[in-house]
C-alpha cells in the first residue's frame, strides 16, 4: 500500500490515542483514590501500561498495513529480546518474522509534578536499551537478522512545571549550551534528536499534550524532525522492505 495511503489518516488516529492516554490515565487515578491506593512518579507510568495502547495500536496498523502479518507483531506477550549487558529485555513492540528481528519500539511518556528524576531516568533507560540492543546484535544474538528498526515514542505533559526553565550546576566543567535555561520539554526534544543523531535509534518522535486539552486528543509536535509523521514514515518504509 502507498505510504500516502498509510498516513492519510495518521494525525486522526494520533488524536485517538492522545485521548486515549488521558482518559485512561484519569480513569485509573480515579479507581486508585477510590480503592485507598496512590502511585507515584514512575510507578504509576509502570503500573498504568495501558496508557500507551494507542499509541500501541497505532503503530501495530501501520506495520500490519505496510505488509507485516499480525502473526509477526508482539506486544504485552512475547515482547523479550536477548541483550548483552543482561538476559533480556521487554518492549513496547516488537516485530519478528521468520527468526528475523525486523522492529523493535519503545513508546513512553511523562507527567508532572516530578520531572527532575523521573527525565534522568528515563533518558538513562533509552540509552540503555539502545546499548544493549545494537552491541546484542553485533554479537549475533538476532541470527541473521539485517539491521532492525528501533524507535523511541514519547509524550510529555505540557505544563507549566514542564514549560519552566531548569538551572544546571557547573561545579567543574561547562554544560553544553543548548542545556543553559533549557525546560525539560526543550530537554526532552533535545535528547530525542541527539538519540537518532547519534544513531543509537533509527526513529524517534515527541509530543507534547495538556490534560486539559488532551482528553480531547489535542497534541503539540514541538520539532518537525521529531513528528509523528516523519516516525510513522521511516517505520513504514523499514518494514515494507521486510514485508
Amino acid at each position: 500500500m502507498d505510504q500516502t495511503e498509510l498516513l492519510k489518516n495518521l494525525h486522526n488516529r494520533t488524536q485517538e490515542a492522545v485521548a486515549h492516554y488521558w482518559q485512561t490515565r484519569t480513569a485509573q487515578r480515579k479507581k486508585q483514590k477510590e480503592t485507598g491506593k496512590t502511585d507515584q512518579g514512575l510507578r504509576s507510568a509502570v503500573t498504568g501500561g495501558a496508557q500507551m495502547d494507542g499509541f500501541i495500536d497505532l503503530f501495530t496498523e501501520l506495520i500490519t498495513q505496510a505488509g507485516i502479518p499480525l502473526a509477526y507483531v508482539f506486544r504485552k506477550k512475547a515482547v523479550e529480546l536477548p541483550g548483552f549487558f543482561r538476559p533480556t529485555k521487554e518492549w513496547d513492540l516488537l516485530v519478528v518474522r521468520d527468526q528475523t528481528l525486523v522492529a523493535a519500539i519503545e513508546a513512553k511518556s511523562q507527567v508532572g509534578p516530578s520531572f527532575g528524576n523521573n527525565f534522568n531516568n528515563r533518558t538513562e533507560e533509552a540509552m540503555g536499551s539502545a546499548l544493549d540492543l545494537w552491541t546484542a546484535f553485533r554479537e549475533r544474538a538476532y541470527l541473521d537478522s539485517p539491521q532492525p528498526f528501533l524507535g523511541y515514542f514519547f509524550m510529555l505533559e505540557d505544563c507549566e512545571a514542564s514549560n519552566r526553565p531548569v538551572s544546571v550546576q557547573q561545579p567543574h566543567f561547562k554544560v553544553f549550551p543548548e542545556f543553559i535555561g533549557a525546560s525539560y520539554m526543550r530537554r526532552y526534544e533535545l535528547f530525542c534528536r541527539k538519540l537518532v543523531l547519534e544513531r543509537h535509534y533509527t526513529a524517534s518522535a515527541f509530543i507534547t499534550s495538556s490534560i486539559s486539552d488532551g482528553i480531547g486528543g489535542n497534541y503539540n509536535t514541538p520539532s518537525n524532525d521529531l513528528s509523528v509523521e516523519r516516525f510513522a514514515r521511516t517505520l513504514i518504509a523499514h518494514v515494507s522492505a521486510c514485508a
